[in-house]
């Protein structure tokens, strides 16, 4: 079986191509980094390792690569395959797009099966989001009919792989444990279950689920810790107090995802204390400055952030600590990201009530923007002493 793997950094080899070559998938990766391309088809491996005392490695063989900008090679790649998978960030999926869609119409021409097409990508509904993108490049009568010629099931993924400091430019590490949660639903007959993968028949309890405690529970390490001088999540999370806040603002998804799909209380909230070790793992250097970056993403609407503390409101729970989590995004600072510097200067230019109402969507009459806006005044108060 072969599988096409757009995304070929840290989160693509040391999670979803590790899965998928361990399912028994011949792995090609497509990246626009053409060293990275270069080296992946000279050496057709690389290794793995855990983030545990044991420190395991494993090694991925049998892969290569392609340059992504090489349309007619990439789309050429695809007739070939059983499955596309994406983790390349939701903001590129379109880029990604036109390349699927040719390889999509010249498998019709073969008359060939179904192709599997998962963005393994940090939102909700991602594969949605891209089936989107490509039915637009596609003539109106295969758009109109296209699970015919592709399937596209939605799915979650988890696993934290951070920043990585090797000489090995293939070397990764990432945390032992990881979720893939695929909706079964628009799985294809003929193409096996990946056996490695967890599959459902309503995903959007897990993707909220994940979202909103593993999502937010790290950014909310990411935007606190910062202000109170801290430059990696683990040594955040030393921080005792620090670590209630964060326990406390997962605590408030989750009484929201407990009321809107009927969690059980005591599972989730041993979810939650899960996670909170995940973030406590002595084995990772994960940096406040990769965690923390592109804020405007991360406060939009239908986030991490946003959404659980309006879907807290509609069932009138309480969301403080929600509040002063977004109240500290809009006082990230990270020199070397695009996002955080558009929006310093919006709030600049513009000041709190404005950057709120235009990066959140949460107009000046809703009580959370209130609540944000009390919280980041009082914050950076804080920050003025």
């Amino acid at each position: 079986m072969r599988a096409i793997h757009f995304g070929a950094g840290n989160i693509g080899r040391g999670f979803i191509g590790l899965l998928l070559s361990q399912a028994g998938y011949k792995v090609t990766f497509v990246d626009v980094n053409q060293a990275l391309v270069q080296q992946l088809n000279e050496r057709q491996q690389y290794e793995v390792q855990y983030a545990n005392a044991a420190q395991e490695r494993t090694i991925v063989k049998h892969v290569d690569a392609i340059v992504g900008t090489e349309l007619t090679q990439v789309s050429e790649a695809i007739i070939a395959a059983d499955i596309v998978t994406t983790a390349v960030g939701v903001n590129i999926l379109k880029r990604i797009a036109p390349a699927i869609a040719e390889g999509i119409r010249q498998r019709m021409k073969l008359h060939l099966p179904p192709l599997t097409v998962i963005a393994c990508e940090n939102a909700i509904r991602a594969t949605s989001l891209l089936k989107q993108e490509i039915a637009a490049l596609l003539p109106e009568e295969i758009s109109a009919n296209l699970e015919r010629f592709a399937r596209f099931p939605d799915a979650a993924v988890d696993r934290i792989v951070p920043l990585q400091h090797h000489d090995d430019p293939l070397f990764v590490t990432v945390e032992p444990f990881y979720e893939w949660t695929i909706e079964s639903k628009h799985w294809p007959r003929q193409l096996p279950f990946i056996h490695n993968a967890h599959y459902v028949e309503q995903l959007d309890p897990y993707i909220e689920r994940k979202l909103f405690t593993v999502n937010t529970g790290h950014i909310a390490a990411a935007y606190l810790g910062q202000l109170k001088g801290y430059t990696t999540i683990q040594e955040a999370m030393q921080d005792a107090e620090l670590e209630m806040e964060v326990r406390t603002s997962l605590l408030e998804t989750g009484a929201a995802l407990i009321a809107h799909y009927g969690l059980k209380r005591s599972e989730h909230e041993a979810y939650i204390e899960l996670i909170i070790e995940r973030f406590k793992n002595p084995y990772i250097t994960d940096e406040i400055a990769r965690v923390g970056r592109s804020p405007i993403r991360k406060l939009s609407p239908q986030d991490r952030l946003v959404r659980p503390a309006m879907l807290a409101q509609k069932y009138g729970i309480e969301a403080h600590t929600l509040a002063k989590v977004i109240a500290a995004a809009f006082l990230f600072h990270a020199e070397d990201d695009q996002e955080t510097q558009e929006l310093q200067h919006y709030l600049q230019k513009h000041g709190i009530d404005a950057a709120i109402e235009r990066f959140t969507g949460l107009a000046a009459n809703e009580p959370l923007h209130g609540k944000v806006k009390l919280q980041y005044e009082q914050l950076k108060a804080q920050g003025k002493k």
